[in-house]
């Protein structure tokens, strides 16, 4: 029998648990395992105590049981979570999840982790939400917290994962923005005979990402094969500056076919940077790579920005960011009848799924094409006596 001394007590039937409030104003509640063992939690309001006791009862129903270690609470789960997956992942992404984390921890870094329901996490969505977050921005949240949450039914921390069960947000599909071809063409023009010249004729014609462009060296080009190969892209690290990564992805390691018009702008961009290291003189920093500053080390991506918003302007065209260029490519070669697997490898996407959604803007004239190419193999081949009245 549990002491007086504990306080008033709230007594259940067989392997419901016991809740009560302490004497010294802490609520605790207990509840025999059917291993036999008998575990206690605590917490400062009844309702956090209920709700730890419901989510150790549904584990141990479904035989699905979190370790004692699920007492901590939320923040301190988070961090040693972040600490376990910093080597493993790209440092942007970490930087994504660390800015996610710090964003729930101001709702639930308090709770006890296993303390955690559904409706905890909606409610911190809605306020987050309230606070003028996007949908975008709250759903890159919830995939956060989902994995976070899912290494911690892993680690035997937790029976289940609370946000399976959590509404996620649906935001827009954010309008693409892209070129024509003739714009494309222009666009070139207005860069011709400049610094940018090589790097926009690059990526309005091979789709590669900035970073990837801005990671690319000289050994990598074979101007007379007229092919690249992406081996490492260009990010800027906190506290470190610019930085040699892998590329995004496995399939992002990739030869790159060069077109006749990128070949002679790389040419003529060799020839650009052999003025820029004359200019600099002992201040150059041989780096080896293609897009460099004006001293030889690496090309910040918000210069290749800054220069194309400048170029846009020049040529009277509408503003689109860098990252459109590539959609620009993808679209001008599906328009045009590419497969869209062959656009899948060129891009570098990790699946065809990717690519298809991501331009299923352009699908509807693809299904027409289709439809036109069937139609006309079919009169070709039908008889005569069909064919009356088409």
């Amino acid at each position: 029998m549990i002491s007086t001394a504990m306080g008033a007590q709230k007594r259940r039937g067989s392997g419901e648990g016991t809740v009560y409030k302490r004497a010294d104003g802490l609520w605790a509640a207990q509840l025999r395992l059917p291993t036999g063992e008998r575990r206690t939690l605590y917490a400062s309001k009844k309702s956090d105590v209920q709700a730890k006791l419901q989510a150790l009862r549904r584990g141990a129903d479904d035989g699905l049981l979190p370790s004692a270690e699920s007492h901590i609470r939320f923040d301190q789960f988070v961090d040693r979570w972040l600490d376990a997956i910093r080597s493993s992942v790209r440092e942007s992404t970490y930087v994504s999840y660390e800015l996610n984390a710090r964003r729930l921890k101001r709702f639930i870094g308090r709770a006890q982790l296993s303390a955690i329901t559904p409706l905890m996490i909606q409610g911190a969505y809605a306020k987050l939400s309230a606070e003028g977050l996007s949908a975008r921005s709250v759903l890159q949240i919830h995939a956060t917290l989902h994995r976070a949450l899912e290494q911690a039914v892993k680690w035997g921390m937790l029976a289940r994962n609370p946000s399976s069960a959590v509404e996620r947000p649906r935001p827009k599909r954010a309008e693409m923005s892209t070129l024509t071809l003739d714009e494309l063409l222009r666009l070139f023009e207005a860069a011709r005979g400049g610094r940018m010249y090589g790097m926009f004729v690059l990526l309005g014609t091979t789709g590669m990402r900035v970073g990837e462009a801005l990671g690319l060296k000289w050994d990598d080009i074979d101007s007379p094969g007229r092919r690249l190969v992406i081996r490492r892209a260009q990010q800027r690290h906190t506290g470190r500056g610019l930085v040699m990564v892998e590329p995004k992805t496995a399939r992002s390691r990739r030869t790159v076919h060069l077109t006749a018009l990128a070949v002679e702008a790389l040419e003529q961009h060799r020839e650009y940077t052999k003025l820029l290291r004359a200019a600099a003189r002992d201040r150059w920093r041989e780096s080896g790579l293609v897009f460099t500053s004006t001293v030889g080390d690496g090309m910040e991506a918000g210069v290749v920005n800054d220069n194309l918003n400048r170029l846009l302007a020049k040529a009277g065209l509408p503003r689109i960011r860098v990252h459109d260029l590539r959609h620009t490519v993808a679209t001008i070669l599906l328009q045009g009848g590419a497969h869209p697997k062959l656009v899948q490898e060129l891009l570098g996407h990790s699946t065809i799924t990717l690519t298809l959604d991501t331009y299923s803007h352009v699908t509807p004239a693809m299904h027409q094409d289709l439809t036109r190419r069937l139609d006309a193999a079919l009169s070709a081949q039908m008889p005569k006596e069909l064919l009356v009245g088409r």
